[in-house]
Parts: structure tokens; sequence; C-alpha cells
């Protein structure tokens, strides 16, 4: 799954620490999905894309692979 969680927080220009507060997880949890190594579960990506003000399908993709 491809995400821009990183871009967002860049136009944003909040830390990642700031989103993880602002959605309840912790900083770790925001890093691993930005790098891709964690998949969010539906209602946190859903959380993620509220705070960002966007469908949830623009800032979370799946691939081909996927």
């Amino acid at each position: 799954m491809r995400n821009t969680v990183k871009v967002e927080r860049a136009v944003k220009d909040i830390t990642q620490q700031d989103l993880a507060a602002a959605v309840g997880v912790s900083r770790q949890t925001i890093n691993s999905i930005e790098a891709g190594r964690y998949v969010p579960s539906a209602v946190l990506a859903m959380k993620i894309a509220r705070y960002f003000g966007k469908p949830t399908e623009s800032i979370f993709e799946l691939e081909e692979n996927d």
C-alpha cells in the first residue's frame, strides 16, 4: 500500500508527533506508516484522512501487488 502521509504532513507543516497525538497513536506508528512498514487499520486510515480533510483513498492507495 502506498501513502502520502509524509507529504500531507509537510504541507500542514506538522511533525510526526503532532499527527500521532491528533489521531491517538505513537510517533513510531506514524513513522512506520510513512516508511511503508505498517499498514494502518481502516479506522486509523480514516482518522488520518479526516485530520487532513481528504478522502481516505487520496492518502492511502492499494498497489497492484497488494
